[in-house]
């Protein structure tokens, strides 16, 4: 179910949470959507629409209701008793795919952290548990306010020994990252949207065995192998470099700031990098898009001002008419302000060894930031594609 509310990015096919249902595990029988000029109080989408809503999963079977966007603990309620089933937002059903994919120690302290975050604020009588009686004459509150005050006591001590759990793991990370600076390690993360790519591509790098498939949030916990860069690149450029390349978590749309914040640590990875390889989806329509929503998590996590290149995947999924004349190409937007971008193809090989000759030359020879500037690639206007000035074969 999705809701346009006039707001950008607006999934008017609900592409992005069908795949997300499927993630999960989940099988979508039927999308609806609806135009409000803002979301209703009690129901988000009204009463018509909801019985409209009820009658479509009574005739499809469905089994439960998804939101495209976040619903408020009251709306969550009203909806479950007016459609008699199981509703849930765009929020939990992210919590629920990082629960299923969480493999380390600390990307399940990390996914704990978030659902306990987001269940402290779903008690609101919702579950019949809590539908203890307090009886008596002169005595305050009614109905089950003592079991909510028990759970939310248990779940304020649950959040606050994860968080030490977290604080402390961040430390051991910290003392890492102090001995790679010491042996003068140059850091290499991956970040993008998900399903950009970024595990292949790690794999193809480092000769890894990652886990990477054509799935949302394939990758959770943040993987760094040593990647070792020849002496002589296809340009000339000299000097053994050894360096440390990063796989971390995609970003998405409408990331909830919960799960950004508990996951903090592992994105730590990216904002302590020496250079962030963003990686992008060419073949994704949407994906100027995405390079921004990308930016904006960035931002959050106080990694927007890391030199940056953009890595264009997928190159093997592009149409003829769209495939670049050049694998690497170096836009200038201002006088102070340069840019790069690769084009690769992770599953082919196809503009690998350029994007090798790109690092070494960036880390140089003694580890530090060498070559170009890094901004962000904006799509510039008349490019039906998004992907900036370049020029395309005949």
């Amino acid at each position: 179910m999705g809701v346009d509310l006039g707001l950008p990015h607006f999934d008017a096919q609900l592409q992005e949470l069908g795949l997300l249902a499927q993630t999960a595990g989940l099988r979508p029988v039927a999308r609806v959507t609806c135009k409000r000029r803002a979301p209703d109080a009690a129901l988000f989408v009204g009463s018509g629409k909801a019985e409209e809503i009820k009658a479509l999963a009574l005739e499809t079977g469905a089994t439960e209701v998804l939101f495209d966007q976040a619903l408020s603990p009251a709306q969550q309620r009203n909806l479950e008793r007016c459609l008699d089933m199981p509703v849930n937002d765009r929020t939990l059903l992210i919590l629920e795919i990082f629960g299923q994919r969480a493999r380390s120690h600390e990307g399940k302290l990390q996914v704990e952290l978030a659902r306990l975050q987001y269940l402290s604020t779903r008690l609101v009588r919702r579950w019949s548990h809590l539908e203890r009686q307090a009886g008596g004459a002169g005595l305050r509150g009614g109905p089950g306010e003592k079991q909510i005050e028990l759970d939310k006591r248990m779940i304020g001590e649950a959040i606050k020994r994860t968080r030490e759990r977290l604080v402390r793991i961040k430390r051991q990370r910290q003392t890492q990252r102090r001995q790679r600076q010491r042996r003068q390690t140059f850091a290499v993360s991956l970040v993008g949207y998900t399903n950009a790519g970024k595990s292949s591509l790690f794999n193809a790098l480092v000769k890894a065995r990652a886990y990477a498939a054509d799935q949302l949030f394939a990758t959770l916990d943040t993987t760094t192998r040593q990647l070792y860069l020849g002496s002589t690149g296809a340009d000339g450029s000299a000097g053994d470099r050894l360096m440390t390349l990063s796989d971390t978590v995609g970003f998405i749309r409408d990331l909830p700031h919960g799960l950004i914040d508990a996951f903090e640590a592992t994105l730590q990875e990216a904002a302590e990098a020496d250079l962030l390889l963003h990686v992008v989806d060419a073949a994704n329509p949407d994906h100027p898009e995405q390079i921004e929503q990308v930016h904006k998590v960035l931002a959050e996590i106080g990694a927007d001002h890391l030199p940056q290149v953009l890595v264009f995947n997928k190159l093997d999924a592009l149409p003829d008419g769209r495939r670049p004349l050049r694998l690497h190409e170096v836009l200038r937007h201002s006088a102070q302000e340069v840019g790069e971008r690769v084009f690769v193809s992770a599953r082919t090989g196809e503009g690998l060894p350029e994007l090798r000759d790109l690092l070494l030359r960036r880390a140089g020879p003694a580890g530090a930031i060498a070559g170009v500037g890094a901004g962000l690639c904006e799509p510039t206007q008349g490019s039906p594609h998004g992907l900036g000035t370049m020029s395309l074969t005949e």
